[in-house]
Formats: structure tokens, C-alpha cells, sequence
């Protein structure tokens, strides 16, 4: 290890097991990109569900079941992984799950609705599992003042990986098309491709990623997870900038999630994009992602976390407001690279601010409440998407322009939140220190 690694790195950590850590990164993001974002969400509508006039809502509903399921798990999952150093193994059991889940998908054809929402909800509750777990290593990799850096690697490497997935299943859609298949026959190949990636680009996760943390679990009789889950939230008061940025994530992440889930729908319904166009769109918008995250990540140890995530904010509303009046193809491919690159910085911005936050014997629980709040957003943005839509009779520009509203409350909330404060109710939990009433950790 050079000089400059151990200024980024936590000690003991080497440049190999940070590239193992980031390779998940770049695993799993086939799945957002290709189920989530580009490919399965619009099959799910147009043919699964027949263009149906609940088919939107139905997509985001499924959804929402998931997202439930990892609110009420994820900081019992996390609490469990802290107690027991149990995060790998948890990981390799979620990875198992999203990948033979999104196996699962390539069951799923004209009418067959039942199987494919089943498979969603297991593919996508192991996803979002496994996000909150592998989050919770970036602390204990990264040295205190680099989490901004270390984690923009990993969300850049992330796109990438997206970008990986999304070209091969591009590339045979084309040979597929040549052929004259459709949808229903090229789809679940897709899918196939898409699990497949996943399960050989996270094996230099589980080879060289270390478990660290001592096994903490006294009560090991199944109720430690929930006592320190209990205890977190019964004083909640002395980690008040956490929580006001949980909060924060809650309502900004709700317009971001909802851009994610529905951004190839509102491309084919409000923009006329053929499934070519939509995938090529999702491909540049990757790329721009890998570039925000990357380069942001590079400023955002100096330029503060609170003030990065803010800057990133005032981007998506610029965003949400050019989609909103886009009628030329040009203005939306504007408008979609300018998410791309708020996507990549506001969400490696976000993972490094909760690291930034969270004491150190405690990390899995706080990721995991992280995962509660972003899986809480992921519900309530697409849900409002899909249910405007509804409503107003396939209206996707009024949608879109709702869901917007969820970035300025978000930046309101934000505006609250005292990054080092925070930080020093941190160390005073980790240190075992008592809190003293006046101090940052105490008020």
C-alpha cells in the first residue's frame, strides 16, 4: 500500500479488497438497470400486462410489496449482521435470492401476471437487501475523511456494471430482433443474461472482502437484533442529525426512485421512444452516472456532504422541470443526462453521508436503516407516480411533475442537518463516552 492509499484507506485495508467491495457495486446494478429502469419494467406493462390501464400501477405496486417487506427486515437484518459479524454470510444469501430471482422472470409472459409480480418481490426484496449489507462495509474500509471518494468509486464501477449488463442484453435484442422474434421471446433471455452476470461479477466480493467487527452477540437467542434496533430508536435524540437526514432521504430519494422505476415507461408513454431508443437512453444515462459519481465523489470530502447533496438536489429539480416541458426528443436526452448525472452524485453522496453518521458498532444497523428509508421512498414515489397516472387517465408529464415535488421538500429538510454535530454524536456512541448535556451529542 502507497502513501496516498493509506490516506483514503482504513487501516489494514487493501486497494484489492476495496475493488472487491466496489465489484458489488458493479454486480447488482445489472439488475436495477435491466429489471428496474430499462427493460422488465416496460415488458411488465406493455406486454405482461397487456397495456392495460392499471398496468403502471400494477408494476409500481409490486414494487411497493417489496419495498415493504425490507422496511419491516432491513435494520433487524442489519442489528443481526453488527451483533453476529454476520453481513457476508447475510449477503451471500440475498445475492443467492436476487439472482435466481431475476432467473425467475424469464418465466413470465403475455397475461402471466401472478408469476411475474412473485418474482419481482423476491428478486428486488433481495436486491435491496443485499444494497443495505453491502453498504455497510464502506465505514470500515475508508478512512473517516475519503468516505465521499471511496464510495463514488464504488457507485461509478456500479454503472459501469449496469452498462456491462444492459450491452449484452442490447446485443442480443438486436440479434433477436434480426430474427424476427418479439418481445415475449427475447425478454426472458434477457433476464437469464441479467442473473447470470450477477452471480460471476460478485465472486470477488465473497473472496477477498473481509469480515470485520467483533461478534457482539451476548444475546444470541434471536432478541439482540431487535434490543439494539429498540434501543436506537428509544434514544433517537442523541443521533438527531441522523435522523433528520433519514427523513431527508425519505422524501428526496422518493423522486429519485420513482425516476428510476419508471424512467423507460415515461419515455415510451409521454415521448413515443421505441424499446431501442429507451434502452440507448438508459445506456447514456449510465454513463453520465458513472461520471457523476466518479467526479463528484472527488470533491465531496472538501466540499462538504450536506452542500454536495444539496448541490445535487437543485440538479434533479432542473431535471424534473425540463422532462416536464420536453416535446423534442433533444430536450428530453438533456434532460436525461442531467439525471444521470445527479443520480450517480446524490446517491454515492447520500451512502457516504450515513457512513459519515453512523457509530462504529453500529454500522450494519444504521445501513440498515438507511435501506429502511430509501426503501420507504421507493414506495411512496412510484406509488404517487402510478397513481396519478392513473387518475388522470395516463397523464405522465403531471406525474412526473408531482413526484418533483418531493425534491424541494427534501432540500427544505436538509438545510437541518449538522454534518459534524452528527459526526461527533458518532464518536461519543463508538467511544462509549457518556453524553453530557450541552454538547453536539447530547442537544
Amino acid at each position: 500500500m502507497n502513501a496516498s492509499d493509506k490516506a483514503i484507506l482504513a487501516p489494514g485495508v487493501t486497494r484489492r479488497e476495496v475493488w472487491a467491495w466496489a465489484m458489488y457495486d458493479f454486480a447488482n446494478s445489472g439488475y436495477t438497470t435491466v429489471v428496474i429502469t430499462a427493460i422488465f419494467n416496460a415488458y411488465f406493462v406493455s406486454v405482461v400486462a397487456g397495456r392495460a390501464p392499471w398496468a403502471t400501477f400494477a408494476w409500481t405496486a409490486a414494487l411497493a410489496v417489496s419495498y415493504a417487506l425490507i422496511l419491516v427486515s432491513a435494520p433487524l437484518l442489519g442489528a443481526y449482521a453488527d451483533t453476529h459479524r454476520a453481513k457476508k454470510r447475510l449477503l451471500a444469501l440475498t445475492t443467492i435470492g436476487c439472482v435466481l430471482g431475476t432467473a425467475g422472470l424469464a418465466l413470465a409472459g403475455p397475461g402471466s401476471l401472478v408469476v411475474a409480480i412473485v418474482f419481482l418481490v423476491i428478486s428486488n426484496f433481495c436486491f435491496g437487501s443485499g444494497e443495505n449489507l453491502i453498504a455497510a462495509f464502506l465505514p470500515e474500509l475508508a478512512d473517516e475523511d475519503s468516505l465521499g471518494k471511496v464510495s463514488g468509486w464504488g457507485w461509478s464501477l456500479g454503472y459501469i456494471g449496469g452498462l456491462a449488463s444492459l450491452g449484452a442484453c442490447l446485443g442480443y435484442i438486436g440479434w433477436a430482433q434480426a430474427q424476427g422474434q418479439t418481445a415475449a421471446d427475447f425478454v426472458p433471455v434477457a433476464m437469464l443474461i441479467t442473473a447470470a452476470l450477477f452471480a460471476v461479477a460478485s465472486a470477488p466480493t465473497f473472496l477477498f472482502l473481509r469480515e470485520r467487527g467483533a461478534n457482539t452477540g451476548s444475546n444470541a437467542n434471536g432478541g439482540s437484533a431487535w434490543a439494539r434496533v429498540l434501543d436506537t430508536l428509544h434514544h433517537a435524540s442523541r443521533y438527531r442529525d441522523m435522523r433528520r437526514f433519514m427523513l431527508c432521504i425519505v422524501f428526496y430519494q422518493a423522486g429519485i426512485q420513482a425516476v428510476i422505476a419508471l424512467a423507460a415507461i415515461y419515455a415510451e408513454q409521454a415521448m413515443g421512444f421505441t424499446t431501442t431508443d429507451t434502452i440507448k437512453l438508459i445506456f447514456l444515462v449510465n454513463i453520465t452516472a458513472a461520471i457523476g459519481a466518479f467526479f463528484f465523489g472527488q470533491i465531496q470530502d472538501r466540499l462538504g456532504h450536506v452542500r454536495s447533496i444539496a448541490l445535487t438536489l437543485a440538479g434533479w429539480m432542473v431535471m424534473i422541470l425540463l422532462a416536464w416541458s420536453a416535446t423534442t426528443p433533444a430536450l428530453f436526452w438533456l434532460a436525461a443526462n442531467i439525471a444521470g448525472l445527479c443520480l450517480g452524485a446524490s446517491q454515492s453522496a447520500g451512502r457516504a453521508l450515513i457512513g459519515y453518521l453512523a457509530p462504529a458498532r453500529r454500522h450494519g444497523e444504521f445501513f440498515g436503516l438507511w435501506g429502511l428509508a430509501v426503501k420507504l421512498s421507493s414506495i411512496l414515489g412510484p406509488l404517487t407516480y402510478g397513481a396519478i397516472t392513473w387518475i388522470s387517465g395516463g397523464d405522465h408529464r403531471l406525474a412526473i411533475l408531482v413526484t418533483g415535488g418531493y425534491f424541494v421538500v427534501g432540500l427544505a429538510i436538509l438545510a437541518g442537518v449538522d454534518a459534524e454535530r452528527g459526526r461527533q454524536a458518532a464518536i461519543n456512541d463508538s467511544s462509549g463516552r457518556p453524553r453530557i448535556p450541552g454538547t453536539a451529542a447530547a442537544d
